[in-house]
């Protein structure tokens, strides 16, 4: 597969209505950038046709050299997109006017030179509802958004005889999406890799069921991508755990480990159910409760909706904004939720919710969870509901695998009412909660477990505050204020290939991209002791003055 000399680029384009021509052509450079292009190889501009002639468009393409290339509604609907969403599908009947539009206009421009050397290249048909096969169109950058315009890049490969042009690929990480030959290396510079695209929502490709631990399963990088507490668990819990595999041979017995944790919250035992961790928990609630309307407010730990997905749901989001510091509005929450999901402190954007605020979620009929996996990095544990039972419908989920390094043990536990707590426990397999995880369980509950976790939060405000420090050196660096958690939340524009950049240099970071109410510009660092955090000050100084 031989490209013609120098690339053929083609931007797609979505705009709404009003849109300046400076905006366009600002997320079109920015565009290009990523892709190693310049406007210089833009060769068109594509769009819907209702949108052609809108001031904004036709002027970036005029300033660009470039003709408008408008496709029909039916022309775009047709092709199917690698990351597709519910808003433009309702207003225009394709799911990414921008990834439809520069995917249409590189294949026509193919389909052009293959004309013009006696061939054509061989794509379906529009229309009658299928699918159209792309032939010689490359998705070098996918959709990039600003506030009213969305930009995506394709290339044209035109195809020579004997080539199967068989459509738009997802192919291995080294390539992208390409069409033609599975094994053929892409020569225009730069294909864009994106991650496989979430199946639990039909409405975004926020991928779910990703994890900080992908970010490091396979490469050897210091981690912050993972929010456990570095050197855990501590020696004598270790002990603990390792004195407990001498009675494997009989089956686990819960009731210890569930009456420390209800002395420790001061609860009676009936409102504690032990979990194989908080990701348990969520899927029980899931499965168990008989909810018709609920909600997760976001951007938060993407598990509770995708086990409600999982469990048939129709899942409601509530996103958070970031001019409002993503700050809980319980008003913004909608008065026919009969179950609501929101995290303190908030997983990723490390905001404390006020106590006071989400109690105000309660409402008869109810259920509200409030995701407490991370409570204990917060000194004193202040704004924790954990151990109240005057707030109707409360299920609180706590973990101990943060703090104390337990995640490949898995244990958690939720406190609710009775009732609740009994329809949850129905829907578990019997001895859900290994004996070593009990011991566990029942060993953190200790006065001195409690008091070296306290000691844990302290020492972790102390070391954020100083990752915070360093980070508000760096002009393209913006942070959610008032972090709370074990982790902050970064903004940098072009944080999926700093993130790229940062893994060259050893270090791993959470993306953003995948939690709902963010998008690529997004990073989550964990808080790491002062040494590791200039070590990763220094790297993000040289990735950020790779980008020039």
């Amino acid at each position: 597969m031989v490209p013609d000399p120098g690339p053929s680029a083609h931007l797609g384009v979505g705009a709404r209505p009003g849109a300046l021509v400076d905006e366009v052509l600002a997320l079109v450079d920015a565009v290009l950038r990523e892709a190693g292009l310049t406007r210089a190889d833009v060769r068109s501009l594509a769009t819907l046709d209702a949108r052609a002639a809108e001031p904004g468009l036709a002027g970036a393409a005029a300033l660009l050299g470039v003709p408008v290339r408008a496709f029909a509604a039916g022309e775009l609907a047709a092709v199917s997109v690698p990351h597709p969403s519910a808003l433009p599908l309702a207003a225009t009947g394709t799911a990414s006017v921008a990834e439809a539009a520069a995917l249409l206009a590189a294949s026509a421009a193919a389909s052009d030179a293959e004309s013009d050397g006696g061939t054509r290249a061989r794509g379906g048909a529009v229309g009658g509802g299928v699918r159209r096969a792309l032939g010689g169109a490359v998705l070098l950058v996918p959709k990039r958004k600003s506030r009213r315009v969305t930009c995506a890049l394709a290339a044209s490969v035109p195809f020579r005889p004997n080539e199967d042009a068989s459509g738009v690929r997802l192919l291995p990480l080294a390539h992208g999406y390409i069409a033609g030959e599975p094994g053929s290396p892409p020569t225009i510079p730069t294909p864009h890799t994106t991650a496989a695209m979430d199946m639990h929502t039909h409405t975004d490709a926020h991928d779910l069921r990703h994890h900080g631990d992908a970010e490091v399963r396979d490469d050897k990088l210091i981690d912050l991508a993972v929010n456990v507490r570095t050197n855990t668990p501590p020696d004598w819990l270790r002990e603990r755990i390792a004195d407990s595999l001498t009675g494997l041979a009989a089956y686990p017995d819960g009731r210890a480990a569930r009456a420390a944790v209800a002395e420790r919250h001061d609860l009676p035992s009936n409102r504690v159910l032990l979990t194989a961790g908080a990701a348990e928990a969520f899927v029980l609630l899931a499965r168990a409760l008989p909810v018709r309307r609920p909600v997760v407010v976001h951007p938060q730990f993407t598990e509770p909706e995708a086990a409600l997905r999982d469990a048939g749901h129709d899942v409601g989001r509530v996103l958070l904004r970031e001019e409002d510091g993503f700050r809980l509005d319980p008003a913004a929450v909608s008065e026919d939720a009969d179950l609501v999901v929101v995290g303190n402190p908030t997983n990723p954007t490390s905001v404390l919710h006020p106590a006071a605020s989400i109690a105000a979620l309660a409402r008869p009929g109810r259920i509200l969870v409030v995701d407490e996996a991370f409570m204990d990095a917060v000194p004193c544990e202040r704004e924790s509901l954990a151990g109240r039972t005057d707030v109707p419908g409360l299920v609180v989920l706590r973990s101990l695998t943060k703090t104390w390094g337990l995640a490949g043990l898995r244990i958690g536990y939720v406190l609710a009412e009775p009732d609740t707590v009994a329809a949850l426990e129905r829907a578990q397999p019997l001895w859900p909660v290994s004996t070593p995880a009990l011991v566990a369980a029942e060993a953190c509950m200790s006065r001195v477990a409690l008091a070296e976790a306290e000691h844990a939060a302290h020492r972790i405000g102390v070391e954020r505050a100083h990752l915070l420090a360093g980070l508000a050196e760096f002009d393209e660096v913006r942070t959610v204020e008032g972090s709370e958690g074990p982790f902050v939340l970064l903004r940098i524009d072009g944080a999926d290939v700093v993130r790229e950049r940062l893994r060259s240099l050893g270090f791993a970071a959470r993306r953003g991209d995948t939690f709902p109410g963010l998008d690529r510009n997004w990073l989550r660092l964990a808080v790491r002791d002062r040494a590791t955090t200039n070590r990763f000050l220094q790297a993000l100084d040289q990735a950020l003055l790779m980008g020039g």
